[in-house]
């Protein structure tokens, strides 16, 4: 490792590098998801392939960080960071080009197994670029641009939407992803770690395949069949191979996924918190672009307008949470932001097919209020709680499973809504053809009724999907109340002075 840069000022250029590279990344999570209502109509692309094209570049992420940590580890973090912003770049101008759902989706994967590069060896830099004293700001200030990322994600795509063509919301990366690609090469030193294990080609295997059979198995039950053959074995394969991945890891010494950090109470409890944000957060932003542009007739760029109480919530908590939980203590300051995330989405549960938007801006700004507060000393937590050689393999468990919880928010509750949505939508006698397209999205059931002059279908989509929304809010709700209680059980107080450090 190259001699501490506690010293040297371009280090802070260099953390605006990471941190500019990390906030393309989150968002890049959300950033199509206001324009999921009019592909829906441009691409004929049905409930599935909405969730595959929000899904596909979490999953590639989240399956292939580990392994991309440790090519970082072998021959260099800087220079296979570069190589990631260069895959990142070529999925972005892939994306740029596409004209149906299946390219849309490809990009998008490339753009994961780009993104699997960048965040790890971002973090894994820090290191060599700050002193211990200096670190937990750098982490503190990645870990909430991160965060704040997914709900800029639909302001950012619903400007661009508005204002240039289709292609502009991956078009958008180029010129962050060169700048990336020129800070790295002049501002950061080389590192690696010649202790770090070979990849593990096996268990890589495992990985990709154990998650993608689970989010496939989501995202395609609603459409399929919960029961079917096929989604039944791919629940049963991903648990086997889930399974076997553990396995496999237990007779090595320095597994990919080393499943052992769990049995830190600290480390566990508060990865489940920062999972938990993560599953809802990414679950919202895929429903929420729906109701505001299908229910409310929001355009593309009123619809990211409508996220701001959002992203205005977090970002007030966040400045605030440090010196709360340096008073406080983590525990106390994470219970409370999960118990005002539950609040907030049992609130917007109710919503109505009446209401307007001002009761969304309600529960927004609450669950955004909640995020803010409990995201940063989770994570500040989780990693604090390990020491030495185990905390490099912590921060990749840590974001691996924080990106899997997005994508299994995205899939879960996009199947709650998608479901609900078409056992209650009632075509009101519609020839088979437009009945089968507004039972693919709230969208495409609004642009049928304008088509045909059905009011009645208009209605009957709004009502059907406020009932998903509804569903997908108060399982929200119950999951993150039956966390916060876990935290304030189990979370053990000690962790207090990791927050403080």
């Amino acid at each position: 490792m190259s001699t501490p840069a506690r010293a040297d000022p371009r280090r802070w250029w260099a953390l605006v590098a990471l941190v500019a590279a990390n906030l393309v990344l989150s968002f890049d999570t959300t950033i199509l998801n206001v324009a999921l209502p009019s592909m829906s109509a441009q691409l004929g692309a049905g409930s599935g392939q909405l969730q595959w094209i929000a899904n596909s570049y979490i999953v590639v992420f989240a399956a292939l960080m580990l392994p991309a940590g440790l090519l970082g580890d072998r021959f260099g973090r800087r220079r296979m960071l570069v190589c990631g912003l260069g895959v990142f770049l070529a999925g972005s101008l892939l994306g740029t080009l596409a004209h149906t759902a299946e390219l849309v989706i490809a990009a998008r994967t490339v753009m994961g197994a780009g993104a699997a590069l960048i965040m790890p060896l971002a973090l894994a830099a820090l290191p060599s670029l700050f002193a211990p004293e200096e670190r937990t700001r750098a982490l503190g200030a990645i870990s909430a641009v991160s965060a704040l990322g997914l709900p800029l994600g639909p302001l950012v795509g619903g400007w661009l939407l508005k204002h240039f063509w289709w292609g502009s919301v991956f078009f958008i990366n180029v010129p962050l992803v060169l700048i990336g690609i020129a800070a790295c090469v002049f501002l950061l030193p080389e590192t690696r770690d010649p202790a770090s294990p070979r990849i593990d080609a096996v268990s890589t295997l495992l990985t990709v395949t154990g998650l993608g059979a689970l989010i496939f198995g989501l995202n395609e039950g609603p459409a399929r069949g919960w029961a079917s053959p096929l989604i039944a074995g791919a629940f049963l394969a991903s648990l086997a191979l889930l399974a076997a991945l553990v396995w496999r890891g237990r007779g090595q010494p320095r597994p990919m996924l080393d499943v052992s950090l769990l049995r830190e109470r600290a480390f566990l409890w508060s990865t489940a918190a920062a999972t938990l944000i993560s599953l809802v957060l990414a679950g919202l932003m895929f429903v929420l672009p729906q109701y505001l542009q299908g229910v409310l007739g929001y355009d593309t760029l009123g619809a990211g307008l409508g996220m701001l109480p959002l992203m205005a919530g977090m970002v007030i908590a966040s400045k605030a949470t440090g010196a709360i939980t340096a008073r406080l203590g983590a525990r106390a300051v994470i219970t409370g932001g999960l118990l005002a995330l539950s609040a907030a989405a049992f609130l917007g549960s109710t919503t109505g097919a009446g209401d307007g938007y001002g009761i969304t801006a309600l529960w927004l700004a609450v669950a955004g209020l909640g995020i803010g507060a409990a995201v940063v000393p989770a994570m500040g937590t989780a990693l604090g709680s390990l020491h030495g050689e185990r905390a490099g393999s912590g921060s990749g468990l840590l974001t691996t499973v924080r990106q899997f919880g997005g994508a299994v928010g995205v899939a879960l509750l996009g199947s709650l809504l998608a479901g609900a949505y078409t056992a209650r939508l009632d075509p009101g006698g519609l020839p088979a053809a437009e009945a089968g397209a507004a039972a693919e999205s709230v969208g495409a059931a609004q642009a049928v009724a304008e088509r045909l002059g059905a009011e009645h279908l208009a209605a009957s989509a709004d009502s059907a999907f406020l009932h998903g929304q509804s569903l997908v809010l108060t399982v929200s709700g119950t999951a993150a109340l039956a966390v916060a209680l876990l935290v304030a059980a189990r979370l053990p107080t000690p962790a207090r002075r990791n927050t403080e450090q």
